[in-house]
């Protein structure tokens, strides 16, 4: 079951058929942490999270998406408003609507990677990570340059 949220002239949906992928592989492809992201990813990125698109009219101007197992895990990525519509309280509202929505609540663990967005998150609970040493990554910047078609 699809969620929807309504404020001001904007909604928040969880509706993937309501999603313009075409803007927001637009507006990842030029982001500091998708940069030249191929369609095809964002795609399936979108159809294995559980996204939160923000409208204007119809018109997609933000996106939160949560990848979770909706029981003791999500990631949160890909948050954004337009630049035209900050300013706004849009960005913290499309996170209300996110950390609000009943299936992601409960979870033991909440993570997400920011260069530059740290005081929205304080909002929210988010702080750094509390045992550093026990977090590992591999990191491949460059992986979306390799890709087939990129």
């Amino acid at each position: 079951m699809h969620r929807e949220w309504h404020k001001d002239g904007f909604t928040v949906t969880t509706d993937p058929a309501r999603f313009d992928v075409a803007a927001i592989h637009d507006f990842l492809r030029g982001s500091y942490w998708a940069e030249g992201i191929p369609r095809e990813v964002v795609e399936r990125a979108i159809q294995g999270s559980l996204c939160f698109g923000l409208l204007e009219n119809g018109g997609q101007v933000g996106l939160a998406r949560v990848v979770t197992d909706r029981a003791t895990f999500a990631y949160l990525a890909d948050v954004y408003v337009l630049e035209s519509r900050r300013g706004r309280g849009l960005a913290r509202w499309l996170m209300d609507c996110v950390v609000s929505h009943p299936d992601l609540q409960g979870l033991r663990r909440w993570s997400l990677v920011t260069r530059d967005a740290h005081n929205l998150y304080r909002k929210f609970g988010f702080g750094a990570l509390a045992r550093p040493d026990r977090h590992m990554e591999i990191v491949d910047s460059d992986i979306y340059q390799r890709l087939p078609g990129a």
